[in-house]
């Protein structure tokens, strides 16, 4: 096999990879939630848990998971909290989830 063939399939199974730790962090509905939410601008944790009806643990759990994956990062203000998106992958798959399922008109999120 040439090298570049070799080169190629490498760089493919890491996109690959890739792409499927993004699906399975998109996968559980809590953290799609709160990423959908977070589509729409910087939230604030407590924001966030009124916003998605989920409470304290599981949404710090489910935040871990999403900061773990470097889907979201956070910014600190006093005692504030606050996440955002910060993949621009995740963010590009989103608003085509939000075309197929939440928009009747097509219109991507903002």
């Amino acid at each position: 096999m040439p090298t570049d063939t070799l080169m190629d399939l490498d760089l493919l199974r890491r996109s690959a990879d890739a792409a499927s730790r993004l699906l399975k962090a998109l996968s559980n509905p809590d953290r799609l939630l709160l990423l959908c939410q977070l589509t729409q601008g910087e939230k604030r944790v407590g924001e966030l848990e009124a916003l998605v009806g989920i409470s304290q643990p599981t949404l710090s759990q489910q935040l871990g998971v999403l900061r773990d994956e470097g889907l979201v990062s956070t910014r600190r203000d006093g005692k504030n909290i606050h996440y955002r998106i910060d993949s621009p992958q995740a963010l590009a798959v989103l608003n085509t989830l939000y075309t197929q399922f939440c928009d009747p008109q097509g219109k991507p999120a903002p």
